[in-house]
């Protein structure tokens, strides 16, 4: 009976485990006040830092900060916001948590630390919630410069090629096709100079936009040649096919530009996502560790 007695007061006693605490090792409170403190300070420091960054450029020459300086900026920007906003933050949900007073300070240190994430993690959802519709309309206004620079390098290579219809791929395609059933077998040379040229001028869009210009509009194009500069067959001939190999060559140039310009962009774009998923690591790194200050000083 003694010995039954007493195995309620054994050191090693299953009895004498502390009890299960009914309350989550979570102070919810301080981690949603952590979070929309971040939340503000980080939309405020954006707000500056954009600023900050209208008034370092300048649309005139030689005047304002450089692209590599706008964008080392910018970076450095965004690792200073996501320090202050989630080190701030953090520190403040370290602050207002509750105190654990049953828990092993190893204990304690790992549950500041996770308040810290979470006040990172909710704060980052939420950011992510609200500013949805200004990352898409942000990423479709991109796209939209993306699509005019292409285009851009293609009114630049038909110009080059010296295609002056008015109207568009389809509008031009259309009256070629109508140039061709109303040739001449003959052109003129007392003929409308004016419509010579808008039809050799389509003439040659076409070509180029197909690659090469056939051998029926090779032949047509320099009899209207010879017969409106007044040269003779081969020398019609000889401008015609330097034409079109200039023709050619500019919009290989055009080409060449808009796939550099593409891939600009893309390696712009990377780099900055890269580091923005490094400054997002960092800010949860500050949370974690300021909160962790926080709690510290809120238990003493």
């Amino acid at each position: 009976m003694e010995n039954a007695s007493c195995a309620g007061t054994h050191p090693y006693g299953a009895s004498l485990a502390p009890p299960e605490s009914a309350r989550s090792a979570v102070s919810w409170a301080a981690v949603f006040a952590g979070a929309v403190i971040a939340a503000a300070l980080s939309l405020a420091l954006f707000a500056g830092g954009a600023g900050l960054g209208f008034l370092s450029v300048s649309p005139w020459a030689g005047e304002g900060a450089s692209a590599p300086a706008v964008g080392a900026g910018l970076i450095g920007w965004t690792f200073f916001t996501q320090i202050v906003a989630y080190g701030i933050g953090g520190y403040v949900a370290g602050r207002l948590r509750t105190k654990w007073a049953d828990a092993h300070s190893d204990e304690v240190y790992f549950r500041d630390t996770a308040h810290g994430f979470l006040v990172w993690a909710l704060s980052a959802v939420v950011s992510a919630a609200l500013l949805g519709s200004a990352l898409a309309t942000l990423a479709s206004g991109a796209a939209k410069v993306g699509v005019s620079v292409a285009a851009g390098a293609g009114m630049a290579a038909t110009a080059a090629a010296g295609a002056a219809a008015s109207g568009g791929g389809m509008e031009r395609s259309a009256g070629y096709l109508a140039d061709t059933l109303l040739r001449f077998g003959q052109p003129d040379a007392a003929g409308d100079r004016n419509a010579a040229r808008a039809e050799v001028a389509r003439i040659v869009a076409v070509s180029v936009a197909r690659g090469d210009m056939t051998q029926q509009d090779r032949d047509y194009v320099a009899k209207v040649v010879a017969a409106q500069a007044g040269l003779d067959p081969q020398a019609a001939q000889k401008r015609v096919d330097q034409a079109m190999q200039e023709a050619r060559q500019a919009a290989d140039e055009a080409r060449q530009k808009a796939k550099e310009a593409a891939d600009a962009a893309r390696k712009t774009a990377a780099a900055l996502a890269l580091w923005g998923f490094a400054s997002m690591l960092v800010g949860a790194f500050v949370a974690s560790l300021c909160a962790t200050w926080g709690g510290r000083r809120r238990d003493s």
